[in-house]
């Protein structure tokens, strides 16, 4: 496919209309597992330029439960919110050396539906190994934080 991969890391070189044209997209899927919270959590740990703590943090945590855990959209933006209200001060991570070889505008490029879903989750997982070893921070702050917290659909078992 001719789709050009470009860095992630500046606005200057996403333009803004790719990005809200996903996340209009995303938003308006109504899929079970909201792919939206997934898009955001990509963006917002590829286009860093500028950003707080808190959101690289939630960008980097959203991926992991997502890529590493399973977890559903919902399931990752029930955990954002809980980790909001027990935390108010956040890692900062080394920003990466190399670029996710998979882009907004390279999503984009896949007609809506099934196959442009299955390019979001491509992206998602370039965007999470473009990070390296700053990953296995992100995992341990992020079980931490979640350490005993039952999420939607968790349920408590016997013990």
């Amino acid at each position: 496919m001719g789709v050009s991969v470009r860095s992630l890391f500046s606005s200057r070189v996403m333009q803004p209309s790719a990005r809200d044209e996903l996340l209009a997209y995303t938003l308006t899927r109504g899929d079970s597992e909201f792919i939206h919270q997934h898009a955001v959590d990509a963006l917002a740990a590829s286009d860093i330029e500028g950003s707080k703590a808190i959101q690289v943090f939630f960008g980097l945590a959203g991926l992991y439960l997502f890529l590493e855990r399973g977890n559903s959209g919902r399931k990752v933006q029930a955990a954002h919110a809980f980790m909001s209200q027990i935390q108010k001060v956040w890692p900062v991570f080394d920003r990466p050396l190399g670029i996710a070889g998979v882009s907004v505008e390279y999503v984009l490029g896949f007609p809506a539906g099934e196959a442009r879903d299955a390019a979001v989750l491509r992206w998602c997982r370039a965007v999470w190994e473009m990070w390296g070893a700053e990953r296995e921070g992100a995992r341990r702050e992020t079980d931490r934080l979640l350490e005993g917290w039952l999420g939607p659909g968790d349920q408590e078992t016997e013990r």
